[in-house]
């Protein structure tokens, strides 16, 4: 079984995603986002956002560093862009620009913030880039693997779960929801972006 499967890696690696995706945390924005929708259209937003976020993923485990080298595009530079993009829907969620998801559609809110980069975000690409890199058998490709499915399977469910509790909170609950997602998330975009300044720094020191 060791030889299909290392777990220690698996560990390692379902951890450290399931933190950095933080499928719990994610439940708010996506009350927020999906607040307007019926069920039927919240449940496929769940489904297409987590789709989009394992593509995603899965993409840049195999294509990352030379998707980034062609582009001469760094990692801090793509954690800076996603800080900028998240600190944007922020905004929005903080002035009610975000209340009516009517003009986006649920596809729109599916790709672009759930999918990415809110899921699949510059912290979750680094991550899947460096135990990608770490892979020197089919145990550790197993492990790793099966760790980023996983997660996301995880990321369904507390979406999906979310779905009874949009439905007890009504338009005043999905409100004061929207304007806590708003201040959590404009504080997580202003994160990402301290952090990948703090690197360019000791990168160019």
């Amino acid at each position: 079984m060791g030889e299909i499967l290392d777990a220690t890696v698996f560990t390692s690696a379902f951890v450290t995603l399931f933190v950095i995706m933080d499928p719990i945390g994610t439940v708010p924005l996506f009350l927020s986002l999906t607040g307007g929708f019926p069920p039927a259209k919240v449940a496929r937003a769940a489904r297409q956002a987590v789709t989009v976020s394992f593509m995603v993923i899965v993409v840049f485990a195999f294509f990352g560093q030379r998707i980034l080298a062609y582009l001469h595009v760094s990692l801090p530079a793509l954690q800076c862009a996603g800080g900028l993009l998240l600190l944007l829907v922020a905004l929005e969620l903080l002035t009610g620009r975000g209340d009516d998801p009517a003009p986006q559609g649920d596809t729109n809110v599916a790709l672009v913030p759930l999918g990415t980069p809110l899921l699949a975000g510059p912290g979750a690409i680094v991550a899947t880039m460096v135990f990608s890199k770490r892979v020197q058998d089919v145990g550790d490709f197993t492990a790793v693997a099966l760790a980023v499915i996983a997660v996301h399977v995880c990321i369904w469910l507390a979406m999906t779960f979310s779905i009874p509790i949009l439905r007890l909170l009504r338009e005043s609950g999905i409100l004061l929801v929207t304007r806590i997602a708003g201040l959590l998330l404009s504080a997580i975009a202003v994160q990402l972006v301290a952090d990948a300044v703090h690197s360019f720094i000791v990168a160019y020191h």
